[in-house]
């Protein structure tokens, strides 16, 4: 048993609004995430765009628990909100140290992320969101 919880991996999900988001700050959170996460042993994806972060990492306990101390700490981030963490066996994305989309239009419009769309939604709904986007990804190779 103690070997089977060794190699579990953790994941968390949270949401943030940006601060100061353009394409350039967003570009310099890919490159440094993709380093970052791929030392760390950490993958996930980010789905973003000027009003909104929502991030699926997933991994190491104590790379998870750092890097979102991080994430916490950064000044690029406002109204962080953790969402879900959990334990699993499998990743998601094991293909990806940070994948990047922007928020589709199946998803919030700007006006349900003003008035609390992030507010209001679920654990199950946050993974929900993610499990299809790994599925999309892997529909595609």
């Amino acid at each position: 048993m103690t070997g089977e919880v060794k190699n579990l991996l953790k994941h968390l999900i949270y949401s943030s609004r940006p601060f100061g988001f353009d394409q350039n700050i967003l570009n310099g959170i890919l490159v440094n995430s993709v380093d970052n996460n791929k030392r760390n042993q950490l993958t996930g994806a980010l789905i973003c765009r000027s009003d909104l972060y929502l991030q699926y990492l997933e991994g190491p306990i104590e790379s998870i628990n750092e890097t979102f101390k991080k994430i916490e700490n950064d000044d690029r981030h406002v109204e962080i909100k953790v969402l879900k963490e959990g334990m699993h066996a499998d990743r998601l994305f094991p293909k990806w140290a940070m994948r990047d989309d922007p928020v589709r239009s199946w998803m919030w419009s700007r006006e349900e992320v003003d008035t609390g769309a992030l507010d209001n939604i679920s654990a199950s709904d946050a993974f929900n969101i993610f499990q299809r986007h790994s599925k999309e990804l892997l529909d595609l190779q």
